[in-house]
């Protein structure tokens, strides 16, 4: 789809989020390609890491605030989206994830980045996860990984405050690898991934997965997900999307 970049070469796969209008927010068409890919990578010997970037100076403002509001309107069933088959497809990929991060990392595009492996940053990069801003919990299991990674206090600060953290504080933090200038970022992230694909298959897979509690982390999924949608049919939520809305809009 137009709105995902799909590629393949030397072992790497790179998945692009395509959207730099809307500063790579992502829609339910761009879960459901971002999830195919993440299991064609799993199911494809020859495609032995993964590259997730965006396109132009943003990696991804988060979820398209409309899915969000057309759930709570009752007008869009996110139960029944491809959120799901994203996230699961992305918590469970086998092959090593290496993520290119410039300009906003926003909601999903920071929490995204928990299962990532490798996590390369500009060092003015803006990560911020404001979901409870929304009337929301957060998603993609990291109201757990988050904790576990940078500890409560800093994580509820993130969470309960919508707290933003530059580049060079999220490398502090243990949430990237390095922080670079935002024009190396790219590069960075990549030369590391084709490295991966370069090591010994097998051996590669095996200490993923012994440094990842899978059954803890689909537990953390499933929790997630229905507070999330309980959370959707507030009127917490519907005041915080219509407040949104008429800021987009500049209605009074």
């Amino acid at each position: 789809m137009n709105d995902i970049r799909i590629a393949v070469a030397d072992g790497v796969m790179t998945i692009t989020l395509d959207r730099p209008a809307k500063k790579n927010a992502i829609t339910d068409a761009m879960y459901g390609a971002m999830a195919a890919a993440f299991r064609q990578a799993a199911g494809d010997a020859a495609i032995r890491a993964v590259l997730i970037e965006g396109e132009g100076p943003d990696f991804c403002a988060g979820n398209d605030i409309g899915m969000f509001a057309a759930s709570a309107q009752g007008d869009f069933d996110l139960a029944a989206s491809n959120t799901d088959p994203f996230l699961t497809a992305l918590s469970t990929c086998p092959k090593p994830l290496v993520a290119a991060v410039t300009g906003r990392a926003i909601g999903i595009g920071t929490t995204m980045l928990l299962h990532c492996d490798l996590v390369y940053v500009a060092d003015d990069a803006q990560l911020a996860t404001p979901f409870i801003d929304l009337g929301l919990v957060p998603e993609a299991a990291s109201a757990r990984l988050m904790p576990a990674r940078i500890g409560h206090v800093r994580a509820f600060g993130l969470f309960a405050l919508g707290d933003r953290i530059s580049g060079a504080e999220a490398v502090a933090l243990g949430i990237a690898n390095r922080a670079l200038p935002a024009a190396e970022v790219r590069a960075a992230a990549s030369e590391a991934a084709r490295i991966l694909a370069g090591k010994p298959a097998s051996a590669l897979a095996a200490t993923k997965a012994l440094m990842r509690d899978d059954m803890a982390i689909a537990a953390a999924l499933a929790a997630d997900r229905d507070a999330f949608l309980a959370q959707l049919t507030t009127h917490e939520a519907a005041a915080a999307f219509a407040a949104f809305a008429a800021r987009k809009t500049g209605t009074p």
